[in-house]
């Protein structure tokens, strides 16, 4: 049996789509079709329901990808070697929310620099848009909050990001805390709010995480917003307002008591951070290796 249909059919299997796998194999979507047609003429069998949206595989179509996957992988893994051997360098993709990877992801594989790797990082603040250019073959490795779903990708839980409402000592002041624990959001009346979006996506989740209720939106309105974290702590920190920030984000600044955190909850708003690739890509040794150093790395954060 052709080896190149093998490797289509297994890219096909894995995206649920012609067009996804052509874009990842580097072919035509109609070159994909004639691979999986001349497949499935050969094994006398269909591989494949064509669905209005992607593709389904069928029973036969799902027993040769799991016979098929793992000897593909390791043809790829061996090819790897013997690239490496030869002294190429790879260039990784990385991708996922600035902040993140400036603080967090960059400095984790800053070591694997000069080691046959070369490092191109996508700040995305759009979580789907990160996964879909990940699918597309756009970016190799992607930190995410958004856990993705079906067979063309492979998630690993990286760690948990604790959320922490934090103030300038002006305004932490007018915060009665025994008030605040008995009424809630009440107690923060004329506080004005940071956030990075109109919606308030994380004073929302800290809301429903803590004081089990959703913001009014009639009371409660952003007086600055601003798309990057980063900018939110130093509007924080030069007294703007309140936010809800990530610890690993303003730790320093409550450590040296710039900023204030008005509640100190028993059981913190916690969002998990997925470390995502396409599946049977880590036979690629270079992203496997960036994939082992982010998981070490992800222990002490």
């Amino acid at each position: 049996m052709d080896l190149t249909l093998l490797r289509t059919f297994v890219a096909v299997h894995r995206a649920g789509s012609f067009t996804r796998a052509a874009s990842l194999l580097g072919l035509s979507q109609p070159a994909v079709t004639s691979q999986i047609r001349t497949l499935e003429r050969q094994l006398g069998r269909p591989l494949f329901h064509r669905r209005a949206r992607g593709v389904t595989p069928t029973a036969i179509g799902d027993e040769l990808a799991h016979k098929a996957a793992p000897h593909l992988d390791a043809l790829l893994r061996i090819t790897e070697t013997e690239r490496e051997a030869a002294g190429a360098l790879r260039t990784l993709l990385v991708a996922g929310s600035p902040e993140f990877l400036c603080l967090r992801v960059l400095p984790a594989l800053a070591l694997l620099v000069g080691q046959g790797h070369t490092l191109r990082a996508a700040p995305q603040t759009d979580a789907e848009a990160t996964l879909d250019g990940l699918a597309a073959g756009h970016h190799d490795l992607v930190v995410t909050t958004a856990h993705p779903r079906g067979g063309l990708f492979s998630a690993t839980p990286l760690c948990d990001e604790e959320h922490v409402l934090v103030a300038a000592h002006y305004w932490a002041a007018l915060v009665d805390r025994d008030r605040l624990r008995a009424e809630g959001p009440a107690a923060l009346e004329g506080i004005p709010l940071v956030e990075v979006h109109e919606s308030l996506p994380l004073v929302t989740r800290y809301w429903a995480a803590v004081f089990d209720t959703l913001p009014d939106a009639r009371s409660l309105a952003a007086t600055v917003v601003v798309p990057d974290l980063r900018a939110v702590l130093e509007c924080v920190r030069a007294g703007a307002g309140l936010a809800v920030l990530p610890r690993y984000l303003c730790q320093e600044a409550l450590d040296s008591g710039r900023i204030v955190a008005l509640a100190e909850p028993a059981v913190p708003p916690l969002r998990t951070w997925f470390l995502v690739v396409r599946t049977g890509s880590l036979a690629l040794s270079h992203l496997a290796r960036a994939h082992d150093r982010l998981l070490e790395a992800a222990v002490h954060w």
